[in-house]
């Protein structure tokens, strides 16, 4: 089965945004509404990995739909996703803007429901997005294709062991490993190491990361994992 692909939608008119939720969730997409743009800016940063495409109206409460936009292909995690402006304001200069600002289509107010559905399923074929393959805890992000971290839109600069313990982590949120169940996942040379090698790599994964270090937690005794109280399920 084909997961669904999710849409930010940006209205700050309740009811049209509600009719436009609806109709989309009718055709199978799932749909996550905010109506102002300070709402919009922390869905991103909360779901950015779970995104396909951004519906945005212009003239919206807050952070205005030219800085969403902005945010969006700044962003590390969806700065590719198509992005379709909303507005009321016919105006060719508003259509150039947005263009510039890295949008990839413009619908005037009032679109029918049909046309809005008809460009979303258009671009979304361009684009053929697949299955997301980031992990996202808080602000902190692994890109599992690429085979990266970053923590907001900062990219954290990785060995090979320090990302294969990091994607370990990410991959099972709720285990503590023992330091002999981390050694084996990494090279075969560090196996036959102390197994304080571990401890080594986790104190240089928590240097680089910074502020981001504290989801990585030691269980005393134990070992170490994500710290569960900051993983949601």
């Amino acid at each position: 089965m084909t997961p669904k692909q999710t849409i930010l939608l940006v209205e700050d008119e309740i009811e049209p945004a509600e009719m436009m939720a609806n109709f989309l969730r009718m055709h199978d997409f799932d749909v996550i509404v905010a109506h102002d743009g300070n709402q919009a800016v922390e869905i991103i940063e909360k779901k950015a990995g779970t995104i396909h495409l951004a519906l945005l109206d212009i003239m919206v409460p807050g952070v205005d739909g030219w800085e969403i936009c902005k945010k969006i292909r700044n962003h590390p995690v969806i700065k590719n996703i198509p992005v379709i402006f909303l507005t009321a304001r016919d105006q060719e200069k508003d259509e150039i803007e947005g263009l510039e600002l890295g949008a990839d289509d413009y619908i005037s107010k009032p679109a029918s429901l049909k046309l809005v559905k008809t460009r979303v399923e258009s671009l979304l074929r361009r684009q053929n997005p697949q299955t997301s393959n980031w992990i996202q805890y808080g602000e902190v992000y692994l890109d599992l294709d690429g085979k990266e971290l970053y923590y907001g839109k900062k990219g954290i600069d990785l060995t090979s062991t320090e990302y294969t313990i990091i994607e370990l982590f990410f991959k099972n949120p709720r285990r503590v490993f023992s330091r002999q169940e981390i050694l084996e996942q990494i090279s075969d040379d560090e196996r036959y190491v102390f197994d304080r090698t571990v401890d080594v790599h986790i104190k240089n994964l928590r240097l680089k990361m910074g502020d981001a270090s504290q989801i990585i937690k030691t269980y005393r005794g134990l070992g170490y994992g994500l710290n569960r109280e900051l993983v949601t399920a």
